[in-house]
């Protein structure tokens, strides 16, 4: 019955930015648990390459670029996946990103593509596909905020502020959308190192920065497991939370 509860048989999923990181390890953990997959993100080539990890795990994959910015994209991208697919049940809002740069040389440009990247895209997406969620009465939205959006971080305005709205958007969210039975979540992440250093100072600054943190630095594949369970039936009492997934960082 557990089992059953966790399963993501019959589901279909879109995950946002799942070309790489963070994205990939949730499309991959929800093909695992059954769903079939919505691989979208600005390069093709990486979600080319997603799509077939999620087929070689027996499950469909329709693989498309969005720019998750823009409506009339994002409209075309839900378009297809149902054309493709016949239906929506989970939605993951994960792509986003930021510079740094210190808020007395930023422009108007560079803060609004901060705050659309982010949390713009989270709005439009999510109106996109909660329209047909709504039309079912059922469905399940994940946003990825980040530590960030509880703490301040040099030069990182931008990123930090759209964090923190993602997750109360996702507060905001989850109580006008619980009369049409759609549970909204959100995932904070801490740090998961994704690339390699760059020089010997960068492997300092990391290593300085993992000791601080309880459980260490984060692997990719440690947010599958919450993300399946946030999508599965098994969260279906669960709604307007983040959880915080940075191995204890801001515990201390």
């Amino acid at each position: 019955m557990i089992t059953e509860h966790l399963s993501l048989a019959g589901k279909i999923a879109i995950v946002t930015g799942s070309g790489r990181g963070l994205g990939r390890a949730m499309a991959l953990a929800m093909a695992e648990a059954g769903a079939d997959l919505v691989i979208t993100a600005r390069t093709p080539a990486e979600i080319e390459s997603v799509g077939k990890e999620v087929e070689q795990r027996g499950r469909r994959a329709f693989v498309t670029p969005c720019d998750v910015t823009n409506t009339a994209s994002v409209e075309s991208l839900v378009a297809k996946a149902i054309e493709a697919l016949g239906k929506v049940d989970i939605l993951v809002n994960n792509a986003g990103g930021g510079g740094q740069k210190p808020v007395l040389e930023m422009t108007d440009d560079e803060w609004r593509w901060g705050i659309d990247l982010n949390l713009t895209s989270t709005f439009i997406c999510s109106r996109t596909v909660g329209r047909l969620m709504a039309a079912r009465k059922c469905g399940k939205v994940i946003n990825i905020a980040s530590g960030w959006g509880y703490r301040g971080r040099r030069n990182s305005t931008a990123y930090c502020a759209s964090k923190a709205a993602v997750i109360n958007f996702t507060r905001a969210l989850a109580v006008e959308w619980s009369r049409y039975d759609i549970q909204v979540n959100c995932i904070a992440p801490g740090y998961f190192p994704l690339k390699a250093p760059t020089d010997e100072q960068d492997a300092r600054e990391r290593a300085i920065r993992i000791s601080r943190i309880p459980l260490g630095g984060g692997q990719v594949e440690d947010i599958g497991p919450l993300a399946v369970f946030l999508a599965s039936d098994g969260a279906n009492y669960l709604t307007g939370q983040t959880i915080l997934l940075d191995g204890g960082a801001l515990l201390p």
